[in-house]
Parts: structure tokens; C-alpha cells; sequence
């Protein structure tokens, strides 16, 4: 990608993974604010905390939709979703911890073999667009970056990972120290953002990736954009507090300068956040493998995948909404699934092939049984696999139905897509209908505004 100009490419459409995308005369870029429920930046609006955003809404220059995540509601599987346009099923990223059915081991899912399509990415940057990648977490950058700076799935289908063509940009802020033109697409980053390196665990780090996507979109003009911030704020502090005004406000700030060269500017998240405590602030948590050995009086006859666990869980402790139980074939699972479904804090407990069908996940990727727990409860392990002592706050975590609503807002006026048929996916908590997942957002950006002078309906295409 050339400095200080945009290429003159004809704004030829390109299908990724069965939808066509047509990118406008102007750049996009999509903002992934990690763990941003919607009540975060209606307070914060509220508190007169983010002008620009309040004065798009008074003007109507806005379309400002109640939206869904993919299940499960967690990091991994809703950036890829994002970037590839589809749920989990068609881009096989179930978690951000999987029990490798190939190995029969435990490991995290940042690796990019996991990864079965490519992404928009991708594909846009193979025909000729420019295209860059800035995550918070360095967990996200070698599957965002699969097939735009290093080797991804292949755009033919055939299942083979191969290099680019040609290369974008893609980084992540917690190593912007170390990015090289050879790896990352760019180098000398702390220079040109002209700020230092930040913290894993701060605001910080979600604030040098806004910071690097205004330097980068003002000196180099990519014709799509990803930023993917941290939910360190939203883990630790609730909507309407004041750190949590605080950084509204930065995003605010931001936002206003992408929108103000010009960008179509796409906010969602990739999940919600809640409570997981009762009035005295004490965690509400039921261990899983304890339960199932208690049900079967035996131990070893089941093995709990929490797919919250990831390399950062100073956030959560590794205590989510979500959990697959993989039992032994002598096991009940009918006796296993009843027994944990009476239990307080238990919203669901379905069989593979059911949470395959109802959430669009990978099936050989999760458990015989999908234990989902309600919006005020987390799911455990047992009490000893879990280290909580950096854990300062309430706890506050994500991963299922209680944590599907998020924001989905643009800066340009569009017509309001057909509402989404939610029934099947259970009692995802009170609200607004939502008329689009948050891996709508490139398609709604790009096909969608072109298309703007007609009936946006339905968005699956």
C-alpha cells in the first residue's frame, strides 16, 4: 500500500463466502468495540459524553440499529464472523479455546489452521483494494491477517492455505513495537501513531488502535478498515461509571475524526457484557465438571471446554456464559443434560447436533452437550482450575444469550433492514427487535449504501 495516496481502482464488486460486496467511492471502516452492550453508549450519550455521536443522531445523518452478535457471544468466533461475513459454522471458529478434535487436545484458537474460509480481507485485498487490520490483542492478528499478510485459506475453496497476492496491513497495538513491513505490512508504528506502547490490561490499548486507524486512514487512505478494540473497561466497570463515560467519550473523539476524512464509519461489537454477581457483589458461578461428576458419581467421564479462556484472563478469571461438556460414549448424556438444566442459573442445555442448528456453530467443534447459563450467572470448571485473584472488580463477563444485544451504528442514513427471526434462538433478554447481526457490517457498508436508494430488506445477500 502506497503512502500519501489512494489508488485510483475501479470500484469493482468482489463475492466472499457466497455475498457480494460492492466498496462506495469512499473508505470504510468498521469499529469492534469488544464487549459493548448497548446501554454503554446510551449512558454515556446521556451524560453528554459523546457530542459527535448525539449530533449525527439529532440531524438523522444515522442509521442506528438494534443488532446481534454470533453465538457464542465471544471474542474469537464474532471478529472472524465480522470478518468473514457468516457465523461460526461456515468459518469454523467456535471459541477462543476449542478441544482439538484432531489431537483430542486443549488448546487456544488463535491459530489460523482453524480457520476454514477466507475472509474479506482476504479477498478484497487479492482484486486490488487496500486493505488494513489494527487489533488491540495480538490473539486476533494472525487470524484476521490470514490471507492479506501472510498465507490463508485459499480463495478458490480448495481447503490449501497460500500467500497473498499482494499485501495489506495488519497489527496488533499490544506488540505495535515489533510490526515490520515484512510481517505486519507496516513498521516504525509507536513513530507514526506518535504514541507509546500501551498497557494489555488499560483503556490504552483500544485507544492506540483508534489513534493508528486516523494516522493510517490520513496518510495512506485504505479502502477498508478493521478496528477491533479490548473490552478491559466493559469487564471491569458497568455501563454509566465514569471510567466507563470515559472511554464513550474517547471513542466518540475518534470516531468523529475517521468520519470527519471522510470514511463511512461502521461502530458494532462483538458481544455484550453483564453482571455476574448478586447484591453483595459476590460471583455467581456453578461449576460445570463438578456438577456432571456429581450427576454420573464418577470422575473422568466428562471434560468441560470453557471457550471464554484465553491468554488475558487477568479480565475474567475464564468464567463465561458458555461451556461444551464432552462425555465418554458409556456416559448418559439425557441423564447429564436434565440434571444440569434444574439447576438455578441454567438457562439451556441442548445436544450437539441442536446448539449446531440453532446458532450456526461448527458441530465438530463444540461439546455433546452446549450449557448455556443465564445473563446474571457464570459457568465454571471446578473451583480449582480457576484463577481468580486478578480479578479486582465485580465480575462481568459474556458468552451467551444474556450478552447477544450490541449496537449497530452508521454514519450515513440507510434504510432499515427487515427484522431478524429471533425465535429459535431462546429468551435473549428484553429490547428492540434487531434487524442485523454485527457481521452484516462490511455488507451493510459497502453493498447495502450502494444500494441505498432502495429497500435495503433483507441483508442476506
Amino acid at each position: 500500500m502506497s503512502e500519501n495516496t489512494r489508488r485510483n481502482v475501479e470500484r469493482i464488486p468482489f463475492t466472499v463466502n457466497g455475498r457480494t460486496y460492492t466498496p462506495p467511492d469512499e473508505p470504510v471502516v468498521v469499529i469492534c468495540v469488544d464487549g459493548s452492550e448497548p446501554a454503554y453508549h446510551e449512558e454515556a450519550l446521556a451524560a453528554g459524553r459523546m457530542p459527535w455521536l448525539a449530533g449525527l443522531r439529532a440531524s438523522g445523518a444515522i442509521s442506528d440499529w438494534p443488532a446481534l452478535s454470533a453465538m457464542p457471544a465471544l471474542t474469537n468466533p464474532n471478529n472472524l464472523s465480522i470478518a468473514t461475513g457468516h457465523p461460526p459454522r461456515v468459518h469454523g471458529i467456535s471459541g477462543n479455546y476449542i478441544l482439538d478434535p484432531d489431537t483430542g487436545e486443549e488448546v487456544l484458537m488463535n491459530d489460523k489452521r482453524f480457520l476454514r474460509v477466507p475472509t474479506i480481507f482476504a479477498v478484497a485485498n487479492a482484486v486490488g483494494y487496500d486493505v488494513a487490520v489494527v487489533t488491540a490483542k495480538d490473539k486476533l492478528r494472525r487470524l484476521l491477517g490470514a490471507g492479506l499478510v501472510e498465507s490463508g485459506p485459499s480463495l478458490e475453496g480448495s481447503g490449501d492455505f497460500v500467500e497473498p497476492v499482494r499485501r495489506g496491513i495488519c497489527f496488533s497495538a499490544e506488540y505495535a513495537d515489533s510490526a515490520t513491513e515484512r510481517t505486519n505490512g507496516i513498521g516504525d508504528v509507536l513513530e507514526l501513531v506518535g504514541r507509546p506502547l500501551a498497557d494489555v490490561y488499560s483503556a490504552d490499548l483500544s485507544e492506540f488502535v483508534l489513534a493508528a486507524g486516523v494516522k493510517i486512514l490520513a496518510d495512506r487512505r485504505p479502502d477498508l478498515m478493521y478496528l477491533s478494540l479490548t473490552d478491559y473497561i466493559q469487564h471491569k466497570h458497568a455501563p454509566g461509571s465514569e471510567a466507563a463515560n470515559d472511554f464513550y467519550g474517547m471513542l466518540d473523539h475518534w470516531a468523529q475524526q475517521l468520519h470527519d476524512l471522510g470514511a463511512v464509519v461502521v461502530i458494532t461489537a462483538d458481544h455484550g457484557m453483564s453482571a455476574k454477581t448478586d447484591e453483595s457483589g459476590r460471583a455467581r458461578v456453578i461449576f460445570v465438571q463438578e456438577e456432571v461428576e456429581r450427576v454420573l458419581g464418577q470422575e473422568g467421564i466428562a471434560r468441560v471446554i470453557l471457550p471464554i479462556t484465553d491468554p488475558y484472563t487477568v479480565h475474567h478469571g475464564a468464567l463465561g456464559s458458555f461451556a461444551s461438556v464432552y462425555l465418554t460414549a458409556d456416559a448418559d448424556a439425557a441423564l447429564v443434560g436434565s440434571a444440569l438444566g434444574q439447576l438455578t442459573g441454567i438457562q439451556a442445555v441442548l445436544t450437539r447436533a441442536d446448539a449446531s442448528e440453532r446458532y450456526g456453530l461448527p458441530a465438530d467443534r463444540i461439546g455433546d452437550l452446549v450449557v448455556l447459563a443465564e445473563e446474571g450467572y457464570a459457568l465454571g470448571k471446578n473451583a480449582a482450575w480457576h484463577d481468580l485473584s486478578g480479578l479486582d472488580a465485580p465480575l462481568r463477563s459474556h458468552g451467551a444469550l444474556g450478552e447477544l444485544r450490541i449496537p449497530f451504528i452508521i454514519n450515513r442514513p440507510l434504510p432499515r433492514p427487515a427484522d431478524l427471526p429471533v425465535a429459535h434462538l431462546g429468551d435473549i433478554g428484553e429490547g428492540p427487535t434487531a434487524c442485523v447481526y454485527n457481521y452484516d457490517a462490511f455488507w451493510m457498508a459497502t453493498t447495502a449504501l450502494s444500494r441505498s436508494g432502495d429497500s435495503v430488506g433483507s441483508v442476506r445477500g
